[in-house]
């Protein structure tokens, strides 16, 4: 019987993979999430997925992982998580009124290979007035994502349109990541 994991604690990543109907554990990494200036956000997002995903899979060498991050981009810079109130404010003030870029960089480690791939979303925001950015901080919820902002969650509100896939900015290109499992053998029952 296969076994799959999803190499990462996020609330968001389980429940995309449970709207799945699939059966997975979950087993959240601590590798190292430093990286260099000198990687693209296509690079850097993979190359921490794939960090998520080899660590959790040598503790499991029979099973299918999956890891995966996600980073926003404006105009050549990421935004990472904020770290306090200021950093937020800052960063939805450079959002509002403008497009910026959300690549998911997604690794699954079989007990054969590993397979790395991104996917980018481009989203724009509404000008934001400082009322709504600052009500959307009292809410908590842009401290634990990158950009500081949740598109499924309050932060819907923000958005005006994307281009690309909406579950790259969730936190897990959906589509792609079960092409990708079959792929690399994983069983699905669809």
């Amino acid at each position: 019987m296969q076994n799959l994991i999803l190499a990462s604690a996020s609330p968001r990543r389980k429940e995309l993979l449970q709207n799945l109907h699939l059966t997975f554990d979950i087993s959240a990494s601590d590798a190292d999430e430093s990286l260099g200036s000198f990687l693209s956000p296509a690079e850097a997002v993979m190359e921490l997925a794939s960090r998520k995903s080899l660590t959790v899979g040598a503790k499991h060498p029979d099973s299918f992982v999956i890891g995966s991050d996600t980073v926003v981009v404006h105009e050549g810079t990421i935004l990472g998580k904020p770290k306090g109130v200021s950093e937020a404010e800052s960063m939805l003030k450079r959002l509002s009124g403008n497009t910026h870029s959300v690549y998911t960089g997604v690794s699954i480690v079989s007990p054969e290979a590993e397979t790395r791939f991104f996917e980018k979303t481009d989203v724009t925001f509404w000008g934001l007035s400082d009322a709504e950015i600052d009500a959307y901080i009292k809410s908590g919820e842009p401290f634990d994502k990158a950009g500081g902002y949740g598109i499924q969650g309050f932060g819907s509100f923000l958005v005006k349109e994307i281009s690309g896939d909406y579950y790259t900015v969730v936190g897990l290109p959906v589509a792609r990541t079960v092409r990708e499992l079959k792929r690399a053998g994983f069983i699905l029952p669809f």
